[in-house]
């Protein structure tokens, strides 16, 4: 790894503040930071740097989150997420830099407009109910609820693997699916802590975890702890239309920065 400027540090730095954050507070805040990642390393080189952060993260999520998250979505989003997770690892091995951000960006857009279209449509229906996802709700039962869970799941599962990117992706599918502010974040927390660590092996074998890439992680994992302090103080501040449009405006801007640099 070629030695990082005091500058290039300070970003990574910021970043890695902003992964805890995103992690427990707006999820989609995290495009900002693999995009930043993307700027400072070399795309693929990026991905194995910013995992054992993203873990770091998961875990201070799951310890904030654990009791929100709901089992059943989870379970109906793993299969696909596997299957898009061996996708991604085969584009890993065969595309370049370039390719790998501008791909991660044109999804990242074309879900925002999908989910922002869905929205739209939602508020000129009748109003339903404002209760967290249960049991009795299943969110995403039913034969559409099934194929948009495998839809979502295999891109989510895709753009983790090659960019760490499948947060906005989990985000807009948990949004469309009727998620309150405390079900999104324990849901997402414990799908993410699984996830992650499951990829692991994955980066681990195409060399993008390695020695030097640890080293950098101890020291930016300093600042990871304190974003995702800050993001549950202010989780429980945010209502919960502010922290919808937050998630879907971070997603956007994510993927705008990454076609800009692809």
């Amino acid at each position: 790894m070629d030695t990082i400027t005091p500058g290039a540090f300070a970003l990574l730095a910021a970043a890695a503040l902003l992964v805890g954050f995103s992690k427990t507070s707006v999820s989609g805040a995290n495009t900002i930071s693999l995009a930043v990642f993307a700027v400072v390393l070399p795309a693929k080189e990026s991905t194995g740097v910013l995992l054992p952060l993203l873990i770091v993260g998961d875990i201070c999520a799951v310890l904030v989150y654990r009791r929100h998250a709901h089992w059943p979505t989870l379970w109906r989003l793993f299969p696909a997420v596997a299957a898009g997770v061996l996708a991604g690892t085969a584009f890993l091995a065969l595309a370049d830099d370039g390719a790998v951000r501008t791909s991660i960006g044109a999804i990242l857009l074309a879900m925002s407009a999908m989910t922002y279209w869905r929205r739209r449509r939602a508020a000129r229906a009748p109003a339903g109910t404002d209760g967290e996802p249960g049991p009795e709700e299943e969110p995403g039962s039913g034969r559409g609820g099934r194929l948009k869970a495998r839809g979502y799941g295999v891109l989510g599962g895709f753009t983790t693997m090659v960019a760490n990117a499948g947060g906005p992706v989990m985000s807009l599918y948990l949004l469309s699916a009727g998620f309150r502010k405390l079900g999104f974040l324990g849901t997402s927390a414990w799908f993410f802590l699984i996830v992650n660590t499951s990829k692991v092996p994955f980066s681990v074998g195409l060399g993008l975890i390695d020695g030097p890439s640890l080293l950098l992680d101890a020291v930016l994992v300093l600042f990871v702890v304190p974003g995702a302090l800050l993001g549950r103080a202010l989780a429980h501040r945010i209502n919960q239309a502010l922290f919808d449009q937050l998630v879907l405006a971070a997603t956007v801007v994510g993927g705008v920065q990454l076609l800009l640099l692809g």
